[in-house]
């Protein structure tokens, strides 16, 4: 009775938030001189409203689904690995390289690859695990500076590698395109929905399975729940503090590599449009869950597919939906009905006095 009280005020509480964000996007829809049904109809055609438009919300899911799972693994976990995107950058950066330096079949070169994109991500991870560890330096701190870092640090490495110098247009700065043959399978061409999408989901089921059925699991619940409770149980807390930050770093690698090997072909500075701080809020919003990450994943690729149709289609600039869906992260922290209940509860003693 307890569990399905609680479900229902989640349900309220995704309900509301809902409500409001929908309410705000259409006063800010009516300021930018548009009609927001119109609007809202453009963005539904835009996410589902034919085979290129669901292979674009497919497209941008993708990335989301994989960043989410990464931010799961360490949030569930009790840490903080804001460092999701600068992680990405060095997992996309490493697999663009591999793909085009690696001499061998094209499968072998994909999975090379991949491994080594997905070890870029964990390597990195590992700097502010070590500085949270033994300098006891606020992980959240030191994994959100780094993603400066990263960004500056790659397209500084891209430019040594190309042979370019400062008077490069930023705009040039890449690698070399991967040979053909080299990439994801695309399953509705010629679109760019590609294999990791699946692998995405497969992903997040297999980290769902590995909280819920394992005693690794068991335990990096327990650390994120009460650590002290944990370290006097007998968890290795830095041990399993360490395996928590390598595997988010590795998934994040690894979606930078589902990026390079799937749409982009080559690493481009600042080719992430914020996908790991969209994987952190995707987390934030399922609570942490991997399975609820996955459809709160597919949701948030049709509003951008949507959205991008939305700006072509109308005078409304997409930037309102990023605006919205960091409200609704905003507003599903809200606790609505203890909200309510001070509000009576004052309004209450005012009618007794």
């Amino acid at each position: 009775m307890k569990k399905m009280r609680n479900i229902l005020s989640e349900c309220t509480s995704y309900v509301i938030a809902f409500i409001l964000v929908v309410l705000i996007a259409s006063v800010l829809i009516v300021v930018q001189g548009a009609n927001p049904i119109e609007a809202f109809g453009w963005m539904i055609k835009g996410a589902v409203g034919s085979k290129s438009a669901i292979a674009s919300s497919i497209r941008w899911s993708t990335p989301v689904i994989i960043a989410s799972t990464a931010a799961v693994i360490a949030q569930k976990s009790g840490i903080n690995n804001l460092g999701i995107e600068g992680q990405l950058y060095f997992g996309a950066l490493t697999t663009a390289v591999c793909a085009v330096y690696v001499q061998g079949p094209a499968l072998v070169v994909m999975l090379v690859s991949i491994l080594a994109g997905a070890l870029a991500g964990m390597l990195y991870s590992v700097i502010p695990a070590i500085l949270r560890l033994f300098f006891n330096i606020d992980e959240m701190l030191t994994s959100l500076m780094l993603n400066y870092a990263a960004i500056q640090f790659t397209e500084f490495i891209t430019m040594q590698v190309m042979g370019m110098d400062s008077n490069t247009n930023p705009d040039m700065i890449a690698t070399a395109e991967m040979p053909e043959g080299i990439g994801l399978f695309r399953f509705m061409e010629p679109y760019q929905a590609d294999i990791g999408f699946f692998i995405g989901i497969a992903l997040a089921i297999l980290v769902y399975l590995l909280y819920r059925y394992t005693r690794v699991g068991y335990e990096w619940k327990l650390i994120g729940r009460n650590p002290e409770f944990a370290k006097y149980g007998g968890v290795n807390h830095i041990s399993n503090y360490m395996m928590i930050f390598l595997l988010s770093g590795a998934v994040a690698g690894l979606c930078g590599a589902m990026e390079m090997l799937g749409p982009h072909r080559r690493f481009r500075t600042k080719f992430s449009s914020n996908m790991g701080w969209d994987g952190i809020m995707v987390a934030l919003i399922a609570r942490n869950h991997p399975i609820a990450a996955i459809f709160v994943s597919i949701i948030w690729g049709m509003i951008k597919a949507g959205s991008m149709n939305m700006e072509r289609m109308t005078n409304v600039n997409r930037a309102l939906v990023t605006l919205v869906q960091a409200l609704f992260v905003l507003f599903i922290t809200v606790d609505f009905k203890g909200l309510f209940q001070k509000v009576m509860k004052r309004k209450g003693s005012k009618v007794n006095v």
